[in-house]
């Protein structure tokens, strides 16, 4: 990708973002551990941050539309770390749902807005919208290594900790509204509201992403406690299971982006996910250690659509930039929240083994919903990114336009 100041300064806000996401399932161990909390209740801490995302992260992609919000970035990166931050101080499990819901909130008002920027900065190219997708694939990564680095040390009482890279987030994403202040590119700092939208495959779509969502959310939420139980492992094993869910998922969006390259959007992620179905059966079912190739490839396949998602919604709805973004990125990490506390209630009643084998459906059920379902043209007016480092007279991110 050529040297785009602005993508690479959404990327890395958007890890000090999506590191939030990855930590509230990285502190259910230690919410079990440490409260006795059952897998129900345990699953319901990812339930709280997930609800209130899920609802409002289309309403802040609807707000985008009208209006562009530059200052969401920051404030929402805040709110984001503020939420986990405080999880960690009360005993009270009401007040943990209410401090992981403000994280929850802080995710969605960002996602939309910054999706819609990335878009601009990178003129609806899939490789910008694959780096600042890779961003928040980092985020989730380095979540568990965070947790236990803090948690693990400290226990809860050391969670206020974990605003830091909210705080370095915030600041990070001030050179981006300075430059959309000061860009002339026609279109940069306002909504783009060009095209006409295609909602039947938007639907379908976006029900291919709740399926996804529902597997990599609920393998998330539960590989940690699910490694140490087939590994025999302790808290290392468990860690390393989600770091490892959570890198693999890095990895797969940049390969998703390259492969989009050679062959559309739509058969890339089609045959993602048709592995994928294969590799969550090997993460329920592979005995011992041999659980992590799996778990590795499980993340590649579930990523690799990431962003090449993003971007098709974008282009089935060109007129509504925000709210394609806030659906599918919402979606992505918020409505398979919603599943939590039914695998964790059935974990409770036979076995985590039995709670996650259904799971295994949901990449099939991915691949059906994308049979039949069309590749769309980007917008031509999105045009081409200048590269800063071969025209020098040229600031950083600016765009020139393309006939």
């Amino acid at each position: 990708m050529p040297w785009n100041r602005p993508i690479v300064l959404l990327s890395v806000g958007h890890a000090c973002v999506d590191v939030y996401q990855g930590a509230v399932a990285s502190l259910v161990p230690f919410f079990a551990a440490e409260r006795s909390y059952t897998y129900a209740a345990a699953s319901g801490i990812v339930l709280a941050a997930s609800v209130l995302s899920s609802v409002a992260q289309p309403v802040f992609g609807v707000l985008t539309d009208r209006r562009a919000i530059p200052w969401l970035l920051p404030v929402s990166t805040i709110l984001g770390g503020l939420g986990v931050a405080l999880s960690g101080l009360s005993g009270s499990y009401p007040l943990t749902l209410l401090f992981m819901a403000v994280s929850g909130i802080g995710v969605a008002a960002y996602h939309p807005e910054s999706a819609r920027v990335a878009r601009l900065a990178g003129r609806g190219s899939h490789s910008a919208m694959g780096w600042f997708s890779f961003g928040g694939n980092i985020g989730f990564a380095v979540a568990p290594l965070m947790v236990a680095a803090v948690v693990a040390t400290g226990g809860l009482r050391f969670s206020p900790l974990l605003v830091v890279p909210a705080v370095v987030g915030s600041v990070l994403c001030l050179p981006v509204l300075r430059a959309l202040e000061r860009t002339t590119a026609p279109g940069f700092g306002a909504p783009d509201a060009k095209g006409t939208d295609d909602m039947v495959s938007f639907v379908r779509l976006s029900l291919a992403v709740v399926c996804r969502s529902i597997a990599f959310v609920g393998l998330s939420t539960f590989i940690s406690l699910y490694a140490r139980q087939r590994t025999g492992g302790g808290t290392a094993a468990g860690t390393t299971a989600l770091f490892v869910l959570y890198l693999g998922g890095a990895a797969g969006t940049v390969l998703g982006s390259r492969l989009a390259s050679r062959w559309d959007r739509v058969t890339v992620v089609r045959m993602s996910y048709l592995i994928t179905v294969g590799a969550v059966a090997g993460t329920v079912f592979a005995p011992g250690s041999a659980i992590y190739p799996f778990i590795a490839l499980t993340s590649i396949g579930l990523y690799v659509p990431f962003s090449l998602q993003v971007t098709l919604a974008q282009d089935y709805l060109p007129s509504r930039v925000g709210t394609a973004g806030g659906i599918t990125l919402g979606l992505t990490v918020s409505i398979g929240g919603l599943a939590g506390p039914l695998i964790g209630s059935v974990a409770d009643a036979t076995s985590l083994q039995t709670a996650l084998t259904p799971l295994i459906l949901m990449p099939a059920l991915s691949w059906l919903l994308y049979r039949g379902l069309p590749e769309p043209a980007t917008p031509k007016h999105l045009g081409t990114p200048v590269p800063a480092d071969d025209d020098p007279g040229v600031p950083a991110g600016t765009v020139r336009r393309t006939a």
